[in-house]
């Protein structure tokens, strides 16, 4: 992951540049298939995703809820709560994807308390619209 990428990232925009080093080495970055189930409601999850291209779809009890893109992340309740996930999320078109696992986030929260929080704070913001 190139830290560049990730000041066009709404989610670590305001990061420093060397703050965004830093999270750039405890993420990944994937592509995948239009039509790849990225999480299933119910079962447990241990990342979240960040999505820098493309689109997908979020269905929670077969009901779909929204449709995300650029800019957007899901799977954070994984991270924060070590929780089942509560939507199927499936891509709707190829996608590029910045992955976080909870170990790295961990690892984020001990090495750079502050920078967790800022993340923390806007997952936290955004809960209410899942």
């Amino acid at each position: 992951m190139d830290a560049r990428e990730l000041k066009s990232v709404p989610l670590f925009a305001s990061l420093s540049e060397r703050e965004r080093e830093q999270i750039a080495r405890w993420t990944d970055e994937i592509d995948v298939e239009s039509g790849r189930m990225l999480a299933a409601q119910g079962q447990f999850g241990y990342e979240f995703f960040v999505i820098e291209e493309g689109t997908a779809e979020v269905v929670r009890d077969g009901e779909r809820l929204t449709e995300l893109g650029p800019g957007d992340f899901f799977g954070e309740i994984a991270v924060l709560e070590a929780d089942r996930r509560t939507a199927t999320v499936t891509a709707t078109s190829p996608m590029r994807l910045i992955v976080m696992h909870r170990r790295e986030f961990r690892h984020m929260e001990e090495e750079m308390p502050r920078v967790a929080e800022q993340v923390r704070d806007a997952i936290q913001r955004r809960l209410p619209r899942a």
